[in-house]
């Protein structure tokens, strides 16, 4: 099994997200000890904004980086994303990935009945932190709504969302969502099945 490990908050080590994803992680591990890890935290190493050069490849350091970004991508069987919310959607670091593995032909085909995915078969595991609450299907929520379309329009249907909401609340609102967010972590049979 190979696990793709994608970090995106700008936080550091007060990261919300990036505590998730070290849990999840850390539980896959657990289950399958023989897992191989890639982890990329975007971040650190931020992949620039898409361009036109990046799309059409003429840039030969940027075209390296991007089919490297969507190698890994293709052969994680498990996804683990850290996504938190700023600003109503995700951070444009992983917005910079998306356009990195939304590749027609690589990721997903038009076909006579509409676009088909061809990134199916992968475990997605999204560890979302948002500062206040969003009901499911508010109108003032783009990054998780986003992150669905996104994963299912690539074929992925395996995918679980671990939310941590209310953050800014007070300190006390964030140790207990945090903590309702640990325990809805999926269990380890259901980690990596």
């Amino acid at each position: 099994m190979k696990i793709l490990h994608i970090d995106s908050s700008i936080q550091g080590a007060g990261s919300a997200t990036r505590e998730l994803t070290r849990e999840i992680v850390a539980r896959l591990k657990a289950t399958r000890p023989d897992a191989q890890m890639t982890y990329r935290d975007l971040a650190a190493q931020a992949l620039s904004h898409f361009s036109q050069a990046a799309f059409k490849r003429s840039d030969e350091l940027e075209a390296a980086r991007n089919t490297a970004v969507l190698e890994e991508f293709l052969a994680a069987d498990v996804l683990v994303i850290g996504a938190p919310l700023y600003n109503f959607s995700i951070p444009t670091q992983l917005k910079a990935w998306v356009d990195r593995i939304v590749i027609a032909g690589r990721t997903f085909r038009y076909t006579e009945r509409g676009p088909e995915g061809l990134a199916g078969g992968k475990q997605v595991i999204v560890a979302v932190a948002r500062g206040g609450v969003y009901e499911a299907g508010s109108p003032a929520e783009f990054g998780e709504s986003y992150l669905k379309f996104v994963l299912d329009f690539l074929g992925m249907r395996d995918v679980t969302f671990v939310r941590a909401e209310g953050l800014a609340f007070s300190p006390q609102h964030r140790e207990s969502a945090l903590s309702a967010a640990h325990e809805a972590i999926p269990a380890p049979a259901a980690l990596a099945a």
